[in-house]
């Protein structure tokens, strides 16, 4: 099998750790923007050789694990330069975008939009981890345009990882997502720049932080590169989403100014009963 992959971030470097674990014959091609993590993916055998135009022809499937906007930027173009038994695969956090783009394209059977919750707020080939995907879900968007052989050959691939397949539209996804994911990742980064705004001697957020605050704050350590064009492509969810979490803020804000605080503890214990949603979630 010879595998593709754009992008040696943490989830591109990851992947290749995983299926290079799982397959005996496997070749996998990596390529990225960054000399550095290319030479480091290289230097720890990470990928087994570097992309190139060239190898194109022979991959079996060809990952895209780069930020969102890069992924609209090279998408047709590596479409148009494979073969028919090549399979493309997007791995980005938003799918209507990407599915627009080449929804009317000749090679759109050759291509799958999949998203896997995975992932850390840390980036580069020198985070990579093998178990990254092991027990998390991948989302597939529109699998009734792929080809079903090469469906199939992915899907495969997915569950020899460990993976749950979840399928959906890309409309599904987006909104979604922007609950789930994207919401998490603006509270995350609001919550470190209001804390960084209020407290300017950095030596009193170390000495009070405790685990809560390092908890909810980690997110906010992501990569602005890979999360700003998220943001920005699913802007319409993401609006939507902070608009109902700026009424909750703003709520809980009354009950406090007012002290209600029996309104105040219903309104906490019936948040409580989220840990019943997410107790299968590690």
């Amino acid at each position: 099998m010879n595998i593709g992959i754009v992008g040696l971030g943490l989830i591109g470097s990851s992947l290749a750790l995983k299926l290079a674990e799982i397959y005996n014959d496997i070749n996998i091609y990596g390529e990225d923007i960054s000399k550095s993590n290319l030479n480091y993916a290289i230097e720890n055998t990470i990928i087994d050789n570097r992309l190139e135009e060239k190898h194109y022809s022979q991959l079996n499937i060809l990952f895209l694990a780069i930020p969102v906007d890069q992924i609209l930027d090279i998408s047709v173009n590596i479409l148009d330069k494979t073969n028919n038994k090549t399979l493309v695969v997007d791995l980005g956090s938003t799918k209507k975008p990407i599915c627009d783009l080449i929804k009317d394209n000749i090679n759109r059977s050759k291509f799958l939009a999949a998203h896997p919750i995975a992932g850390t707020e840390f980036s580069g080939p020198i985070t990579a981890d093998n178990n990254l995907f092991n027990n998390k879900t991948i989302i597939l968007c529109e699998t009734e345009k792929t080809d079903d052989k090469l469906l199939k050959i992915a899907k495969e691939l997915f569950l020899s990882m460990e993976m749950h397949i979840k399928e959906m539209n890309a409309d599904e996804h987006d909104k979604h997502i922007a609950y789930v994911s994207h919401l998490s990742h603006i509270t995350s980064f609001m919550l470190g720049r209001t804390v960084m705004d209020k407290e300017k001697n950095e030596e009193t957020i170390y000495d009070l932080a405790g685990s809560g605050f390092e908890s909810t704050v980690r997110l906010g350590k992501s990569s602005p590169s890979m999360w700003a064009p998220i943001f920005q492509q699913n802007k319409k969810n993401i609006i939507e989403a902070l608009d109902e979490y700026i009424k909750n803020i703003k709520n809980f804000k009354d009950l406090i100014e007012t002290d209600n605080l029996l309104e105040m503890s219903k309104e906490m214990k019936e948040i409580n009963a989220i840990k019943n949603i997410l107790k299968g979630i590690k």
